[in-house]
């Protein structure tokens, strides 16, 4: 029976679950992370001969654990972390993140992936890499020490350096500079320890240099026969041109003849108005004279007059509207109600005192 062993590296312990062809499970154990962490693993598996061991993130956190299983003469799997999780969310509906949940979703993709990444054993290649790695850093901890000597030096030298600079060269710089208070010796001191950060890693990047052109000729490669490719290049390579298409050969050069439609063809006929505008018909204005007639004007559009139902109420909420006096006066009282009396003396002067002046 076929026994996928499903492992979850971390730095203090491992979380192993294994598991059978249905996805049920066989074991679980748990082992601190020590130097014999691989031969706890493969003395608890000693009962299923036909194993195969899965390790979530063999490049990276479990990359000494994976090494030292397929040292010992394991089948070692490379499972990557998304995939686990993938397992996790379908399995149940939910994410949980736990050592034995996490073993656990590991076997059961590594089980079901079609085509997985088996991790082999180191040759000669890791040692170019890692060397490679180290002179790439280091190469880079040197460029921000440089950048970090200029932004000094701008306080000190007006306009700073413009080139590149060295050592040697900010070395005379600082020699020339005389600071007259003590912000200004402390940055000259500031910048004379970036030159000696320049140095070391300069004396650094030499050694590693060294190292990598042996490690190189040690691979036996013939890169280092082309013109412009040193030891760096040809342990690390371009990756670059891996991904880009083969380089073609030049070929002889033409004019590229570009065919332009017209612009008003680019454009796309406007659909006609599904019911045509209504236009009042023309007619003619009265004449100023009997015998001619003024041109044909286009009529104005009536406005539209209150339904006959809604005369003197609002058109959204139905309130009647303001009326004038005299409009008040024409109106119908109410049953019931008696018509005010009139005095008699209009609405002259003296209607409010009724006497007569």
């Amino acid at each position: 029976m076929t026994v996928m062993i499903g492992v979850d590296p971390h730095k203090a312990s491992h979380t192993a679950v294994a598991i059978g062809g249905r996805e049920e499970q066989l074991g679980q154990v748990r082992v601190r992370a020590s130097a014999d962490q691989a031969g706890r693993l493969v003395a608890w598996a000693a009962g299923w001969p036909e194993r195969t061991w899965a390790i979530e993130g063999a490049g990276g956190l479990g990359r000494l654990l994976a090494r030292q299983l397929v040292a010992a003469g394991e089948r070692v799997l490379d499972v990557q972390p998304k995939l686990g999780a993938r397992v996790r969310l379908l399995a149940t509906g939910q994410s949980n993140k736990n050592d034995p949940n996490d073993a656990l979703s590991v076997a059961v993709a590594a089980l079901r992936t079609a085509a997985p990444r088996q991790v082999r054993a180191e040759d000669h290649a890791a040692v170019l890499k890692v060397w490679a790695k180290r002179h790439r850093d280091l190469a880079r901890a040197r460029n921000q020490a440089a950048c970090r000597l200029h932004a000094a030096l701008c306080d000190l030298v007006p306009g700073g350096v413009a080139k590149e600079i060295t050592a040697a060269h900010a070395t005379r710089i600082l020699a020339q500079v005389t600071p007259c208070d003590a912000i200004g010796r402390a940055r000259r001191d500031l910048a004379a320890e970036f030159v000696a950060d320049i140095g070391h890693l300069d004396a650094q990047m030499r050694e590693s240099k060294k190292k990598l052109a042996a490690a190189v000729r040690a691979s036996g490669t013939t890169l280092t026969g082309i013109f412009g490719v040193g030891p760096v290049v040809a342990a690390t390579g371009d990756r670059r041109r891996r991904r880009r298409d083969p380089v073609r050969q030049p070929g002889p050069v033409r004019r590229l003849q570009r065919h332009r439609a017209d612009r008003g063809l680019l454009r796309e006929p406007e659909d006609p108005p599904a019911v045509p505008a209504r236009e009042p018909a023309d007619q003619p204005c009265p004449a100023h004279d009997g015998d001619h007639a003024d041109p044909a004007r286009p009529q104005r559009r009536p406005r539209l007059l209150r339904a006959e139902g809604r005369r003197g109420k609002d058109a959204q909420r139905g309130a009647p509207l303001p009326q004038a006096a005299d409009q008040r006066r024409r109106l119908r009282l109410p049953p019931g109600r008696r018509p005010p009396r009139r005095t008699g003396h209009g609405d002259g002067p003296g209607r409010a005192t009724r006497e007569r002046l």
